[in-house]
């Protein structure tokens, strides 16, 4: 497109191969309600494309857009009948953001440009309103001076107050057109005060001003946030709409409004939204004057006496309600749209997809499926599987007193309150007494899983969205909120520091692992519920995936859970996670420090009964499913005593003077133990170990076996494999136990061995590893850390730098990266050349982000393995990566 500029009119528009690309959300809408015959204020779009430019060009409008903007007025002119700057019959403007998808309130609006000390003469003579065109004034002068000169809003507000408490009334409209009068004059002082210039009184320089800073606020924090939250790219740009104003503040036969086609909270098919008599825009979201409803049936349910729209104005209602009708039917979605009533009639302003709750974005999908407004596929095309994580946890009550005390990272959805504590002894004394506990760390380690499962909801001071806490917490279903910069932790006092107030051992606060907030106090839940027409969607999309969808678990309570939300087998069961527990954490450290292979049997003959109590417990509830079981993995590190009491208490075990634990602890001590003596490599050294996990695990086989109950069957993964040698050695070893369990037992077990990918060299060398492997799972977590030689715990310090630099669109712990995905491929090409029976799958973080996902679905997996409370939304992803091919 050459044209830069485009009116709602024009015709140029069918050329646009994607509107909202080029037009913007807002303008895109605008010019299709025209082509409705809608009535729509005339118009036109500075497209996407001239905020491109407008960046490139050190943020300026070029002379050759300021022509094509001066002969767009023209047109609008002819259309209106009014002139821009005329001191008889002046055209006002409205200056809006459009960007391709909605960002509510998140840009800047500019109304009533075209305003000055004479056109605003010029407005209350021809219309006979001298208190509209003064009232009209004030509100340019205190949106132009806030958005584009940068004077604070309170400025205004503070004397807009002050002059009511003078005059002793409550509402702006209680004010006349000397009361403005007086308010103009110190809006322009206080804008010559704040800004150090005058108000400008050239219309030009005013429309001119007002398009810069509608681009300008495209990189406004508040954009930049929402963006990072909703993966919005930054390249994509606003568009800004130029518009002919229509007044919603004439008098009593005028109003503005906002209203939804259906309701956004539950997804009842009634129309639902407010409006205000006399009134603009801003007034219905500033919150200065209580809006009154649209219909009469929300108006009597809410109990209210002031009358709705449709009492006061049933003629223009009646045609509001068949548009709205139209407009459902034409998107074949659910409406948000603002209009603005002129003197009775009727002008439509926006329309958009509305936003709604995840748990009326399913009524209403499975709604138009029976409506035949859409169908199966568009239904599941429709839902944002991530905003299913709001349907499957717990949720603040937002009627609720909340005092928000401090900010982290949304890692984990749900909501809980508890007293806070510093340790996970703490934690698990509580909860033993029925109290309800927050777990408050600087950051987690594998150690504090204990106190992760006692707590009701996690918050650490480090970490980013898939640091080990987010990680474990998301796993069980904890809410968390996970790398808070905003708080100060002090173990010692056993307390923490916001910037306003200091928390300590045993108060309650409450976190919302949704949206990061960390609150004062207990706040009020809502358990949702799954209803109906959630099962209704699951079946759905069901149908439509190939991909098999697998959960990450190594408990019952998470195993039980995520079959019940649908869970194919266990894609990723974590042994270490089994070693935690208080009776067995001994009998591991006692394994680790011995130094004799006598010494190491001893210890692992201790932990054999549990590892298999363990195993037939998962087996018995994932029957004839497949469970992936990773032998041990994590560096031995993780599981070595740390304090003098528990330095003490492995001395007492393996009765070995202190002095020697401690000297072993520092003979095993590594400077990268990430990569270092962990996964397979412990498995080589220490074989016993790894022959220990496959007793136990054919072992549970044998006795379920024998007891006629039906069980998964088993995938035994070799961690950190890196080398044909090595899946070689590892698998010798499995089968040589499971020969052994077989003749003990006289049973026959049928199982796989195969690898995790998670090193480069293995993803390159996957034609090797084939040979010894019957199936792939790529742990995407280390392979993105060894990929970019980044740690993903620490990478929470830089990781928002590189995405404000635009060198990581995404963090790529959440969402896998193009490089990782390329060794991905490249390891399912190789290994699918030497066996072309290889089973794949990925059981990585990435395993529950639907980007992610749509890549396995078209890189040929068979499955994607995820957290438990991650299975829907897994499940719905995959659908809809099948219907995007």
């Amino acid at each position: 497109m050459k044209k830069l500029i485009l009116n709602f009119k024009s015709k140029d528009s069918k050329k646009i191969k994607n509107p909202k690309n080029f037009l913007g959300g807002k303008g895109a809408n605008l010019s299709e309600m025209g082509k409705m015959g809608l009535p729509v204020p005339p118009g036109f779009t500075i497209s996407t494309k001239v905020c491109e430019i407008f960046y490139k060009d050190k943020k300026r409008l070029s002379q050759n857009l300021i022509n094509q903007i001066k002969r767009e007025l023209q047109i609008i002119e002819k259309e209106v009948g009014k002139k821009f700057g005329d001191l008889k019959n002046p055209l006002l403007l409205s200056v809006r953001s459009g960007a391709r998808v909605s960002m509510p309130g998140m840009m800047d609006t500019i109304l009533n440009l075209g305003l000055n000390d004479k056109t605003v003469n010029a407005l209350a003579l021809k219309t006979s309103n001298g208190r509209f065109a003064k009232d009209s004034y004030r509100r340019f002068i205190q949106m132009y001076g806030n958005v584009v000169m940068g004077v604070e809003g309170y400025h205004f507000e503070e004397l807009i107050e002050n002059y009511k408490l003078t005059k002793g009334v409550l509402l702006d409209t209680d004010l006349d057109e000397s009361d403005w009068d007086g308010l103009i004059k110190d809006f322009k002082r206080t804008v010559k005060d704040k800004a150090k210039k005058d108000f400008p009184q050239n219309v030009y320089e005013q429309l001119l001003g007002a398009i810069s800073a509608v681009f300008l606020s495209w990189e406004s924090n508040r954009a930049k946030v929402y963006r990072k939250l909703n993966q919005i790219p930054a390249e994509w740009g606003t568009a800004v709409n130029v518009q002919s104003m229509v007044f919603g503040n004439m008098g009593e036969d005028c109003a503005t409004g906002v209203v939804f086609t259906r309701n956004p909270s539950n997804g009842l098919n009634e129309i639902y939204g407010e409006y205000l008599i006399n009134a603009q825009g801003e007034d219905v979201v500033a919150g200065t004057r209580t809006p009154q409803y649209i219909t009469k049936k929300e108006r009597i349910k809410a109990k209210v006496k002031a009358l709705s729209m449709e009492e006061v104005m049933p003629t223009v209602y009646k045609q509001l309600h068949k548009i709205l009708k139209k407009l459902e039917k034409h998107y074949k979605d659910m409406q948000d749209v603002e209009f603005t009533v002129e003197n009775k009639k009727l002008w439509m302003l926006q329309t958009r997809s509305g936003k709604r709750t995840a748990k009326s974005a399913v009524k209403i999908a499975v709604d138009m499926v029976k409506e035949k407004l859409i169908s199966k596929k568009e239904a599941v095309l429709r839902i944002d599987p991530n905003s299913l994580d709001t349907l499957l946890h717990p949720t603040l009550d937002e009627k609720d007193s909340i005092n928000v005390i401090a900010n982290g990272l949304p890692a984990s959805p749900g909501a809980a309150s508890g007293k806070v504590v510093f340790s996970s002894e703490e934690a698990e004394r509580l909860t033993a007494i029925m109290q309800d506990t927050i777990l408050v760390r600087v950051e987690t380690s594998p150690e504090d899983i204990q106190g992760m499962h006692a707590a009701k909801g996690i918050l650490t001071a480090r970490g980013g969205m898939t640091s080990h806490a987010a990680v474990v917490a998301r796993g069980m279903g904890r809410p968390c909120v996970s790398g808070s910069s905003e708080i100060d932790i002090n173990y010692e006092n056993k307390s923490f520091k916001t910037s306003s107030m200091e928390i300590k051992e045993g108060e309650i606060i409450t976190i919302d692992g949704s949206t990061g907030r960390i609150i004062q106090g207990r706040v009020a839940t809502v358990k949702p519920e799954i209803s109906g027409d959630f099962s209704k969607l699951m079946m759905w999309a069901d149908n439509f995936r190939k991909l098999n969808i697998r959960t990450n678990s190594e408990t019952p309570k998470d195993t039980k859970t995520a079959k019940d939300f649908g869970a194919e087998g266990i894609g990723l069961c974590r042994t270490e996670h089994m070693f935690f527990d208080e009776e067995r954490i001994l009998s591991v450290r006692e394994m680790i420090l011995s130094k004799t292979i006598e010494d190491r049997s001893i210890a692992l003959n201790k932990l054999l009964p549990h590892q298999k109590k363990d195993f037939i417990e998962i087996f018995k509830i994932m029957s004839r499913l497949p469970v992936t079981v990773r032998l041990l993995d994590p560096p031995l590190h993780e599981f070595l005593p740390r304090t003098n009491k528990e330095i003490n208490e492995v001395a007492n075990v393996v009765n070995l003077p202190v002095k020697e634990i401690e000297i072993r602890i520092e003979e095993l001590h590594e400077q990268n133990p990430m990569l270092g003596h962990r996964g397979c490599r412990l498995g080589i050294s220490f074989p016993e170990i790894y022959e220990m996990q496959c007793r136990a695990i054919f072992e549970a086989l044998a006795e379920l076996q024998k007891k006629k109950i039906k069980s998964a069957f088993p995938e035994i993964m070799i961690p950190l494999v890196s080398t044909e040698a090595e899946i070689k050695i590892m698998k010798d070893l499995v089968i040589k136990v499971a020969s052994e369990v077989q003749k003990q037992h006289k049973v026959k077990i049928k199982f796989m061995v195969g690898t995790m990918i998670e090193l480069p060299r293995a993803a390159i060398k996957a034609k090797e590893i084939a040979k010894h492997a019957e199936f792939f799972s790529f742990g995407t977590n280390d392979l993105t850390q060894t990929t970019f030689g980044i740690s993903r715990d620490d990478s929470g310090k830089f990781l928002n730098d590189y995405i404000e630099n635009k060198i990581f669109s995404i963090d790529p712990f959440v969402s896998i990266d193009e490089g990782v995905a390329d060794l991905v491929e490249i390891a399912v090409e190789k290994g699918k050349i030497q066996n072309k029976k290889l089973k794949l799958g990925i059981c990585g973080e990435h395993g529950g982000d639907p980007k992610s996902i749509e890549f396995c679905s078209n890189a040929g997996l068979n499955y994607v393995s995820c957290s438990p409370y991650r299975v829907p939304i897994a499940r719905l992803a995959a659908a809809q990566a099948e219907l995007k091919k």
